[in-house]
């Protein structure tokens, strides 16, 4: 088993290098700069972003509120809107779509797609009345779905080596561009032509990698998502394994998703053997930098919870996770994930009883616990199976 140690130096930035990175991850002076040679107005800069972040465009070409003559100095100079184009798509039977994403050196991350959600947002302040966006009745009733989370990849691989997922058995192949992070939400949201502010869509940044291994080119396209993208910071989630410089560092931004830590086990003993980040930060650790980060009105930290059949799922377990939330000492709650099996991953699903009295456990002690619901798992797009599979099954 890899240490956390060898594989989580320099803390906040991982092998590999990027794509050269077209026009679309750019905002403001980036833009700007970007075209200098060309001389843009201002004006023509702002129509340049909306056609990048609001109507999608693939080509410099589609860009209509520019002159035609301007268009065509663009392109013939070789920029490239570089948006990411989804290379497969894999639908499951309960509706879920997991993609693979091909960035520009041709190299494909998994984006996952989830009409209706998974549940992870309930209890939390996204799912309360005041956050649903101004919905136009008439444009949502032609669509399948009332709302949808778009579970978002940080990184290609990961470097975190959790046990139990399967996206560990990548490695760290190379982290992704903040156009690239940014650039999987575009795509999805293009193919279901979903509007954010007119359909309610959360994102989850939950797929392949640490974010806070990326953390530059991640919180750079959160910018991104919350600025000409528009799709509000309330609606999005980071979940960490706990990587305690990225939460500090996480603590002073103005413009941040809501904040969930994968925690897994009750205790340390056990949490070290599936997640060997835990020797390089505590439980105790990583929770004394989340009490750092300051909540916004009716915000909970979320605890996720990946249930292992006989390995944390007993009621002994769920009490020592009642007594580490109340020590926290900060508004949280508890997100319990049944685990969804992987081929050469040597867990074992938790029976259903033990997921129900594991949820009452904590509930009747005061914590609210929520199980969220397993999407995709015929097409290996649930929690913990992304591993760029080419095939359903």
């Amino acid at each position: 088993m890899t240490t956390g140690g060898k594989l989580l130096t320099p803390i906040l930035d991982a092998p590999g290098s990027a794509p050269d990175q077209g026009l679309f991850g750019l905002w403001n002076d980036e833009l700007s700069e970007a075209l200098r040679q060309f001389g843009l107005l201002p004006y023509r800069v702002r129509q340049l972003e909306t056609a990048l972040y609001r109507q999608k465009v693939t080509d410099i070409r589609e860009v209509t509120t520019w002159p035609k003559d301007l268009r065509e100095r663009v392109a013939a100079a070789g920029l490239l809107v570089g948006l990411p184009e989804i290379a497969e798509t894999f639908r499951s039977v309960d509706g879920t779509e997991r993609y693979l994403i091909a960035g520009n050196d041709g190299q494909t991350v998994e984006t996952v797609w989830m009409p209706e959600g998974d549940g992870g947002e309930e209890g939390d302040s996204s799912s309360t009345p005041d956050a649903e966006p101004d919905t136009d009745a008439s444009a949502s009733a032609k669509k399948p779905w009332s709302r949808a989370t778009i579970c978002v990849s940080s990184q290609i691989g990961c470097a975190v080596n959790c046990q139990f997922c399967l996206t560990a058995k990548l490695g760290i192949i190379r982290n992704l561009t903040a156009g690239e992070i940014a650039g999987q939400v575009a795509a999805v949201l293009k193919r279901h032509h979903a509007e954010p502010g007119r359909d309610r869509i959360n994102l989850v940044f939950m797929g392949m990698g640490e974010p806070f291994l990326n953390y530059d080119a991640f919180m750079a396209a959160v910018r991104l998502l919350a600025g000409p993208m528009e799709i509000p910071e309330s609606r999005m989630t980071v979940s960490t394994s706990g990587i305690v410089p990225g939460i500090l560092r996480f603590a002073q931004e103005k413009v941040r998703p809501k904040l969930a830590i994968s925690l897994n086990a009750p205790n340390d003993l056990v949490r070290e053997q599936i997640m060997p980040v835990t020797r390089k930060w505590s439980i105790a650790e990583v929770i004394d930098a989340v009490r750092q980060v300051p909540l916004r009105q009716r915000e909970r930290i979320t605890f996720e919870y990946v249930l292992l059949g006989g390995v944390n799922d007993q009621p002994e377990h769920a009490d020592e996770v009642v007594k580490l939330v109340r020590r926290a000492q900060f508004p949280a709650k508890v997100n319990l994930i049944a685990w969804n099996p992987g081929p050469g991953v040597p867990f074992k699903m938790p029976g259903a009883d033990d997921v129900a009295r594991f949820q009452e456990r904590l509930r009747e002690q005061g914590v609210p616990a929520f199980v969220r619901k397993p999407r995709g798992r015929d097409i290996y797009a649930a929690c913990g199976q992304l591993k760029k599979t080419t095939a359903a099954n």
